[in-house]
């Protein structure tokens, strides 16, 4: 052995290093139970929840003669630099199934031809309409509407960034309930009822959010999606896993307790008056779409008010992931440091007598197991490693418990690869669950492990007040899901009739 390494594990076999190691281990084994038995609850309540809402709904979600009834929705696509795909997305919004709907979509800035894009596309022109200021932001250089499409308008205005560029869509809409969507996604034809629906079924509802699919690996054609498929890369494979398992499980199993903090900034539905009456979206935070969601609970339990913010598991939303390692860490380290500021700039609302489970146990758990996780974590594993190679921890110790936590994240993996096949089935192919299948356990190999580490670094970035950049967080995208009419016949995908319409 070489004659420094045989001195560091003696000073820690024989020093005060000694009884640090072994008490964080203990810290980490905790933590290891802790979290995972918080995740097997939150999958036994999401699985009870799911098989009752597909029993409820799955037939037929809303009668026709009520369709009329449905409330009109503004649709906000904030946009900067999305030339490649803002077209589609827009294509794809105008083919929604709703009665009464607009789509406002907001350059901020962009600095390629995303703007001409749009004007070329929708045939565009500026109109002097009245813009109320009811939100502050970027200055706003023109509206501009369309004869051929009288349900888009588009805003241009400097850049402000993401927060700014919805809160001028805000400023912009005519409804009273909003929809924010990304630019870069692609709705279902039935995505904005189902999201809007529990509106309709509940006066308290206030906020509603849908569940988000991996675009790559998927066909669209004229705005439509013609075809569900899995990536071939595997980057983005485990991210269809990722997302099934934060969707799914994640999301679904906070609802009932209305202790829900997330709803996506990619599909979310929210009453106007109410995120206006918070200042709407800050613009000092890259979680927007987080901190919107707390402040709402914040604001809301400090008047008391009787509400809901609720999730539907089946509104889909597709959207393109990253597809290399520089765009997927970026992303990741930029969610991370979003979670932290939107959780201590609303700290107030944990343990707050009037929080409710939101406060007294969402809050919480996501502080402990979101935030300070990835630091426990690596940590864990980096001083349990050194303990093994230093002889304080028998080596099958290691590897059993090693083996304990790679099997949980597999058996968590799996379970939301199952309820996804027993409940929607949008990837019915025998070799798609194949496939999945095998990426939910390949996913635990290092990907995790990776994702930890971004998430390591994000809160390191947040705690140090480092790179304090709020404006877009952009990934490199490829399009590739795009394809022109011609090429393959442009068919709405039902998630409820998914088996029918698999080959």
């Amino acid at each position: 052995m070489n004659p420094y390494l045989s001195a560091t594990v003696a000073s820690l076999q024989h020093g005060p290093w000694e009884h640090l190691l072994v008490s964080m281990q203990w810290v980490f084994v905790i933590y290891f139970v802790a979290i995972n038995l918080g995740y097997l609850i939150l999958n036994y309540i999401s699985a009870y929840q799911i098989v009752r809402y597909m029993r409820e709904y799955r037939a037929n979600y809303l009668p026709p003669g009520l369709r009329d009834y449905q409330p009109p929705v503004s649709i906000v696509l904030p946009a900067h630099n999305e030339e490649k795909s803002v077209v589609a997305s827009v294509h794809s919004l105008l083919q929604t199934n709703y009665p009464e709907f607009e789509i406002v979509v907001i350059n901020d800035g962009s600095s390629d031809h995303t703007r001409d894009a749009l004007i070329e596309a929708f045939g565009l022109v500026k109109v002097p309409e009245a813009y109320r200021a009811r939100l502050h932001t970027a200055e706003v250089k023109g509206v501009y509407a369309s004869a051929r499409y009288p349900r888009v308008r588009m805003v241009d205005k400097a850049n402000g960034g993401k927060s700014d560029a919805i809160n001028a869509g805000v400023n912009c809409v005519r409804y009273p309930l909003f929809c924010v969507v990304d630019a870069d996604c692609i709705l279902q034809p039935e995505s904005l009822s189902r999201v809007v629906r529990p509106f309709l079924e509940d006066r308290r509802v206030v906020a509603s959010g849908g569940v988000l699919r991996v675009l790559n690996g998927c066909s669209v054609a004229n705005g439509m999606l013609s075809k569900v498929g899995l990536p071939d890369r595997w980057l983005p494979s485990f991210q269809v896993i990722e997302y099934l398992r934060a969707f799914l499980f994640g999301r679904m199993g906070w609802s009932p307790m209305n202790a829900l903090l997330i709803i996506s900034g990619a599909f979310g539905v929210f009453y106007k008056e109410r995120v206006i009456a918070i200042g709407g979206y800050r613009d000092d935070t890259v979680g927007e779409d987080m901190d919107l969601v707390v402040r709402l609970h914040r604001n809301l339990r400090d008047e008391k008010r009787d509400y809901r913010i609720v999730f539907v598991p089946d509104p889909v939303c597709w959207t393109e992931v990253p597809t290399d390692v520089a765009s997927l860490a970026h992303q990741r380290v930029r969610w991370q440091r979003g979670l932290a500021e939107s959780l201590w700039s609303n700290i107030g609302l944990m343990f707050n007598r009037h929080g409710g489970a939101v406060g007294w146990i969402a809050f919480p758990f996501m502080l402990v197991f979101e935030f300070l996780g990835p630091l426990i974590e690596v940590v864990g594993y980096v001083s349990m490693i050194v303990l093994a190679l230093a002889g304080l921890v028998p080596l099958k110790s290691f590897l059993i418990f090693l083996a304990a936590a790679i099997g949980m994240g597999m058996l968590l993996s799996v379970n939301a690869m199952l309820l996804e096949e027993l409940s929607f089935g949008l990837y019915a192919r025998p070799m798609q669950q194949l496939r999945l299948f095998l990426v939910a356990v390949l996913e635990n190999f290092g990907y995790r492990q990776m994702n930890s580490c971004w998430r390591f670094y994000g809160t390191l970035l947040w705690l140090f007040g480092l790179r304090k950049h709020h404006r877009w967080g952009h990934i490199n995208r490829d399009g590739s899901w795009q394809h022109d009419a011609g090429e393959e016949e442009a068919m709405p995908i039902d998630p409820h009739a998914a088996r029918s319409s698999q080959p």
